[in-house]
């Protein structure tokens, strides 16, 4: 059975160890990682800050990242990609003899906090074992099995599951709605109350598990 296994990793013992210790209140987040050879990475990485020059400063002063391109600039944002030359085995070793698929990788104040995706335990215990071969550094926050009901795919029980696609459904999220919430809890046979904690901490779960992995509160 598949597992999404989410936990940290101390820059020093990852990537751009340098840039996070300079820059604390930056923000990376990548957005593709691919393996480079026998020993590299190849990200695509978002920079957010306001302070680009203080970024590419940093990133040329990395020992742990080559051919920094910055691809595009915003207001408050940045799109590099990079490779990472250096302290990268644990990543190498998670998507190669783990055959992880890293679904998203935060760093924020001189730690990374990844999300891989394993094909079954088996072969997230070979990452763990590697971690006490090496020294390394990997704490885990939590593991999910993928046991096939789409509700666990996204950290939900089977009610918000339920409750959230019925809502999308039905309307509830349009502007103006379609349904209220008293006219869902009826079709539902569950009471207003119910429902309405269903789809609070459905969408509470949905958005820890997407939008906020990695943010600055999760960080902290």
């Amino acid at each position: 059975m598949a597992i999404i296994i989410r936990g940290t990793v101390p820059a020093e013992e990852f990537a751009l160890s340098h840039t996070l210790q300079e820059l604390p209140e930056v923000e990376f987040e990548c957005e593709r990682i691919v393996q480079s050879g026998e020993r590299s990475i190849l990200p695509l990485l978002w920079v957010r800050s306001r302070e680009n020059d203080a970024v590419e400063a940093a990133l040329e002063a990395d020992p742990t990242v080559d051919a920094v391109n910055c691809l595009s600039l915003f207001e408050a944002e940045a799109l590099y990609q990079m490779q990472w030359v250096d302290h990268v085995r644990l990543l190498l070793h998670m998507i190669t003899n783990g055959e992880a698929t890293v679904l998203d990788a935060h760093g924020r104040d001189g730690t990374w906090q990844l999300r891989a995706l394993y094909p079954n335990r088996e072969y997230f215990s070979q990452t763990h074992e590697f971690v006490a071969e090496h020294g390394l550094t990997f704490d885990v926050e939590s593991i999910r099995e993928m046991d096939g009901d789409p509700a666990g795919r996204y950290g939900l029980t089977d009610d918000q599951y339920a409750a959230l696609v019925e809502a999308a459904k039905r309307g509830y999220y349009d502007v103006p709605r379609s349904v209220t919430l008293e006219e869902l809890s009826e079709e539902l046979s569950v009471s207003h109350q119910a429902l309405s904690e269903q789809l609070r901490r459905g969408t509470g779960a949905l958005m820890e598990d997407t939008l906020l992995v990695g943010t600055a509160d999760d960080a902290e």
